[in-house]
């Protein structure tokens, strides 16, 4: 993850155009024209070897000639030629490119030529394959896209350029502006992750929309997506919601579009808004750049049409909003400014002559009450009210402030009328959308975003509950791997399981009948029947051979059935049966059948999944999917996410099934995936869940023979890393050190009033009184993946005493770190204890060197740095700086 020499590309000072070109319609004409004409203020420099000037400028016949590197390059000519191009303009000092060229591909090796040759120059890649690039804040337009969009507040990031075109003639139409339009193409260098890490950090950004079409670097996505949803909203289309379009997506891109529950499953996680329809992200970026989000979604709908009113509803209960019941008080202001035909019910609808003044009088009594969270208004075009005054009303007393902060959507329905009404709100500030269902889509975008950003405030604990057994798991892996066998057997797979905390039936396992008759008559004494199952480590699926027998009430029965398992088995597959599991037949009379399961995605890893189990649950098609790891709460929010969560709740005379234990059975799933990598599939069905709790009574395990166990590098999600918590002792006392937390980020204001401005100012290299509320949370919400923090507590107080942290470069070679301590608990040996363990953090990361930048006259740091190893050398163009740098792999 980097956005290294992106500034320089996404908003140059200078821009070379190679493959510029005279000839009319040529790809190279259009797109130089386009930046002259679109008012860009740097430095052309047009480069072909065929021309001497174009459109008035002096071209270049190379980049070799130019007499000044350029911020970026914009390139335009025949695949062949790029990889050459790439090398001369890095050598010149470029450093960033827009490949619009397509057809550097992977097959003929030009793509990775084109890498290689932009790599000694730490020049970015953005393409090939792609639109170009467009800047409004700098009044660059690079691209041959039909019009140049307006500066404003949005980001957009498409992997199409056909998108990126629709989208800037809808923000024309609308009066949208832009902050930055990325086009990737094929994504060589630059890519989503890149583009969102770059736009989060943007102050001229206020909200991101995405156009996605593959996920690639998933792990690289999701964190740079998670940091981005926590401070401005993250919107996202991604066709390919079925077979056909994902193949249609995968022929256009070249990538895996991924299974579409999965991706839902992470975008969710991530915290960004998916809309499905182009118009959606359209209103979805208007009403997220003018309003906050909302905890609750409580509406008062104020329309001159009764039928509208209706149809809203239905969409807004639809996508879970409430209607706002209206107080007394507030019916009592209605009661006095509407005419006594109005409906006296939410919504309110003031009649089909509704007049400008009876439209602001019901807003603003409306918006007075406290259980109303937004409102929306409707107009519904007659001949005996005006539209246009409806709206001008509206309008003025929005930007009269007279909603109370509270917002407000206008839906004027109807075109030749409604249009320029929709004109009059939108030059107000209104928010305005076309239909009821845009308008019930709009309320329900600002909940879902509420309910989104509080998610990303959790981050799942490695273990939940109580510690498993890993042990005795790995043991049983270890066995079938030993053996070469990928499907473990069934007393196999529950011995797993239940290390892991999930119930599981006693079992015996048996070689003989005559066994069988034994163990079953053991069994009988305190259960009033038995089931006996083929074992096999070769044949999996035991019900097709008739493999099973349930409801044994007697050890003559048992032993009878294990000889016609036998019999049955032994005729298709001679050797092939390896004895009998016998367990109790569990009965439990209103317990639901449950599935829980987990599969591995090729892109996003270990997935969980939990619905109604069952023979029929394909058909029953009652599932919701979850990303690893998970906690308590998200496997909670998975079990609310399925229909079978109602019956699980209790129905009649059926008490509720034992929540906390479904939960368990979830949680230990995911934990047991992230402990072993080599688990690829788990499935559990049924998981019998009533009152009394949730027993696994079947369950398969799969595993990859050829993988080993080891630190979770297979989740796209790394969790809370628990194991590196400690303690420090410092002259004045003891400090309890452990990763940051989001939560952590209320600890900074005590702590920062006790941290002079000198010190903020060593430790940022700049003068500052202050750190930003944006700036804290993106402090504390890390993903521990290509960041790590550490703070130091005092342990009786918990107030934070210092903080440590280290940042990565793409390649996980290079970290740099920075460190506080509180200014009155210096020189007590805490900063140094710290740094010792950020130091073993990194070492155990696989970090090769960590540095950072030290001002000269921070002698205390300087001396620090130096009695831990670290080289000294002076910072480059900067002589009050200095560079130190450790190098992991020497200092062991």
């Amino acid at each position: 993850m980097t956005v290294r020499n992106l500034d320089l590309g996404f908003r140059p000072q200078s821009v070379a155009v190679v493959g510029a070109s005279n000839r009319e319609g040529a790809v190279g004409s259009v797109v130089l024209r386009n930046i002259i004409r679109g008012g860009f203020a740097g430095t052309i420099y047009p480069v072909n070897l065929k021309y001497d000037v174009i459109e008035g400028l002096r071209c270049y016949h190379r980049p070799s000639d130019l007499p000044a590197p350029p911020d970026l390059a914009i390139i335009m000519t025949p695949p062949s030629t790029v990889p050459g191009l790439i090398a001369e303009l890095g050598a010149v000092g470029c450093k960033a490119a827009v490949v619009i060229t397509a057809g550097v591909g992977a097959t003929d090796g030009l793509r990775q030529a084109m890498l290689d040759a932009a790599k000694p120059h730490l020049m970015r890649i953005i393409g090939p394959n792609t639109i170009g690039l467009l800047s409004p804040h700098v009044a660059l337009n690079a691209s041959f896209a039909h019009l140049a969009p307006r500066p404003g507040k949005l980001g957009l990031i498409s992997q199409s350029g056909a998108i990126v075109s629709s989208v800037i003639d809808w923000a024309a139409a609308e009066d949208v502006g832009f902050s930055q339009i990325l086009s990737l193409g094929d994504m060589a260098d630059v890519d989503v992750g890149d583009c969102l890490n770059w736009l989060a950090a943007d102050p001229e950004t206020s909200a991101i929309l995405m156009y996605l079409e593959s996920i690639p670097a998933p792990r690289k996505f999701m964190s740079a997506a998670r940091a981005a949803a926590r401070i401005k909203p993250v919107i996202a289309i991604k066709p390919g919601r079925h077979i056909e379009a994902a193949k249609a997506a995968m022929t256009h891109t070249g990538s895996l579009a991924g299974a579409d529950n999965v991706v839902d499953a992470a975008l969710h996680r991530a915290g960004v808004i998916r809309v499905k329809e182009l118009e959606q992200l359209f209103y979805a970026a208007e009403i997220t750049a003018r309003f906050s989000p909302l905890r609750s979604g409580r509406v008062a709908v104020v329309t001159n049409g009764g039928g509208a009113g209706v149809l809203v509803v239905d969409e807004l209960i639809d996508r879970k909003a409430s209607i706002a019941e209206l107080s007394p008080e507030t019916m009592a202001h209605l009661d006095a400014a509407l005419p006594a035909t109005w409906s006296r019910s939410n919504p309110v609808d003031i009649i089909g002559d509704a007049p400008p003044e009876r439209y602001t009088a019901a807003i603003a009594a409306v918006a007075d009450d406290p259980g109303v969270d937004a409102i929306l208004v409707m107009n519904c075009p007659t001949a005996v009210a005006s539209p246009l005054a409806a709206a001008d009303a509206v309008g003025r007393l929005a930007e009269a402030g007279r909603v109370n902060g509270k917002p407000l959507l206008a839906c004027w329905l109807g075109a030749e009328v409604a249009e320029p009404a929709r004109a009059i709100l939108r030059r107000a500030g209104v928010a305005t959308v076309n239909t009821p269902t845009a308008a019930a889509e709009g309320v329900s975008l600002l909940t879902r975003w509420s309910e989104l950003r509080r998610q990303l405030e959790r981050i799942p604990a490695a273990t939940q509950g109580r510690e498993p057994d890993k042990a005795a798991a790995a043991r049983v892996l270890e066995t079938a791997a030993s053996e070469g066998r990928a499907i473990l057997t069934e007393p196999e797979a529950k011995s797993v399981l239940a290390a892991y905390g999930i119930a599981v039936p006693q079992i015996v396992v048996a070689t003989s009948p005559e066994d069988v008759e034994r163990a079953a008559a053991g069994m009988l004494q305190t259960n009033g029947a038995v089931v006996v199952k083929m074992l096999s480590r070769t044949i999996t699926h035991k019900s097709d051979l008739g493999g099973v027998a349930l409801n044994l009430t007697t050890p003559i029965a048992a032993r009878e059935a294990a000889e016609q398992i036998t019999a049955r088995v032994t005729t298709r597959y001679p050797e092939g049966l390896d004895g009998f599991a016998v367990q109790p037949m569990v009965k439990r009379p209103g317990a639901q059948e449950l599935l829980i399961g987990l599969t591995t995605d090729a892109s996003f890893g270990p997935i969980v999944v939990f619905g109604a189990g069952g023979t029929g649950v394909e058909v029953i098609n009652d599932t919701a999917t979850g990303l690893v790891p998970l906690d308590e709460v998200l496997a909670g929010d998975l079990i609310d996410a399925t229909r079978i969560s109602r019956l699980l709740a209790g129905f009649r005379d059926v008490q509720p099934a034992d929540r906390v234990a479904i939960i368990g059975a979830l949680t230990g799933l995911s934990q047991l995936a992230i402990d072993f990598p080599a688990i690829v599939a788990v499935d559990i069905n049924p998981l019998l869940a009533d009152a009394t709790g949730a027993i696994a009574l079947d369950a398969r395990i799969q595993i990859d023979i050829g993988r080993a166990a080891g630190a979770p590098d297979h989740l796209v999600i790394r969790p809370y890393p628990t194991n590196w918590n400690t303690s420090i002792d410092a002259s004045d006392g003891g400090y309890e050190v452990r990763p940051i937390l989001p939560a952590d980020a209320l600890l900074y204001p005590d702590f920062l009033e006790r941290v002079t401005q000198e010190d903020l100012r060593r430790r940022f290299l700049v003068p500052t009184n202050s750190i930003s509320s944006e700036m804290l949370v993106r402090l504390s919400q890390l993903d521990y993946d290509r960041e790590m923090a550490f703070v130091a507590l005092n342990p009786q107080s918990g107030k934070l005493a210092a903080i440590a942290r280290i940042s990565a470069d793409p390649d996980h070679e290079t970290a740099e770190f920075g460190i506080l301590v509180r200014s009155d608990l210096q020189g007590n040996g805490l900063g140094r204890g710290l740094m010792r363990h950020l130091i073993a953090y990194a070492r155990a990361d696989g970090l090769h060197r960590i540095r950072g930048t030290v001002l000269r006259e921070n002698t205390a740091m300087l001396q620090m740095a130096a009695a831990l190893g670290f080289t000294q050398a002076a910072a480059t163009g900067a002589a009050d700086l200095v560079q130190v740098e450790l190098d992991l792999r020497k200092h062991m």
